[in-house]
């Protein structure tokens, strides 16, 4: 209530009184109990500010995690252009650019009927949901998600979306986790810094670091859950860009996406996992590399020669809610 409304009432308290033989009340306590309620309803909106103030202060001093927190488990942490993750003197640091993301970044390992899968993810709520890629786990048995804390989780497949090879699942049990901010893909434009980090080969919260190399790509991966990462025993995923397959035969049921070039360096087990801009905040998920290695060649001679795609995290947001109820769109 504002103070005028306050103001407004106050004659209502002390009308005429009932009983006309009592005594009208002292001059001094019209004066007194008024004072007393506006201090009363001073509180509240002083007390209001310093809170915002003090939320204000952790954003602004870098902790998208802490705004997330305070937000609510199931809250995607999102951050704006202007709100980096990592102090503005570190801005472009890659080792303090690692150093706040990288606990956001898992290692994906799932079992098939024909084999397995390995990729990364990344955490966007505390209590353990992630995104990856849909190649990554489609057609999964099983999933087991280690953080990079070292500690395994089994995790549940929520939602895919073939047609943007984008995947949501969810760990069984976590709590508390740190979730990466996304950014504003957007704002990206080519030549900007970027950071990747995933778990290529099973390493773990490997960081590798570079540029952004095109815009708007299209690129075509497979949606039949017979291709993917890892299912050819060569650890590689197949694609299609610029009118050309590489690492193999998508197959026949294809789908295209805009992606962001990168050459940042990717490798297999890169899938799914960040990639990340100057100020901290995730601006793409990783999703496909050009190696060098044929199909027939082992997976440690099949390396990164620059030419990597990631999704846009705009692209992400936007699929999120129907990933969460069960599809993408």
């Amino acid at each position: 209530m504002t103070e005028s409304q306050g103001t407004y009432e106050q004659p209502h308290s002390y009308s005429a009184p009932v009983n006309p033989e009592w005594p009208p009340p002292p001059p001094y306590q019209p004066a007194m109990e008024p004072a007393a309620h506006k201090r009363k309803r001073t509180r509240g909106p002083v007390a209001l500010l310093a809170a915002v103030a003090i939320v204000a202060a952790a954003v602004g001093g870098g902790t998208a995690y802490a705004f997330q927190e305070l937000a609510g488990k199931d809250t995607v942490a999102s951050a704006g252009s202007s709100t980096p993750v990592v102090p503005s003197s570190k801005k472009g640091d890659v080792a303090a650019i690692a150093a706040a993301v990288a606990p956001s970044v898992v290692e994906v390992n799932a079992t098939l009927a024909n084999g397995s899968s390995t990729g990364s993810g990344v955490i966007i709520t505390s209590g353990g949901e992630i995104v990856t890629n849909n190649h990554v786990v489609s057609g999964a048995d099983s999933i087991k998600v280690r953080t990079s804390d070292g500690k395994s989780y089994t995790a549940e497949v929520v939602g895919t979306d073939s047609s943007k090879d984008l995947a949501l699942i969810r760990l069984k049990g976590a709590l508390g986790l740190k979730a990466a901010a996304l950014g504003d893909s957007g704002s990206v434009q080519v030549g900007d810094t970027v950071v990747a980090i995933g778990s290529p080969e099973g390493l773990t919260g490997t960081v590798t670091s570079g540029i952004v190399s095109a815009l708007d790509r299209d690129v075509t991966v497979s949606t039949d859950e017979g291709q993917g990462q890892g299912r050819g025993g060569d650890g590689e995923w197949p694609f299609q860009f610029g009118g050309r397959e590489f690492n193999g035969d998508t197959g026949s049921s294809t789908t295209t996406y805009k992606a962001i070039q990168t050459d940042a360096s990717l490798n297999p087990g890169n899938s799914g996992g960040a990639l990340i801009d100057s100020g901290g905040r995730v601006i793409g998920i990783n999703s496909a590399m050009y190696s060098s290695g044929s199909r027939s060649s082992s997976s440690s001679e099949a390396g990164s020669i620059g030419l990597g795609f990631a999704i846009p995290v705009d692209t992400v947001k936007a699929d999120l809610a129907k990933l969460r109820a069960g599809s993408g769109s």
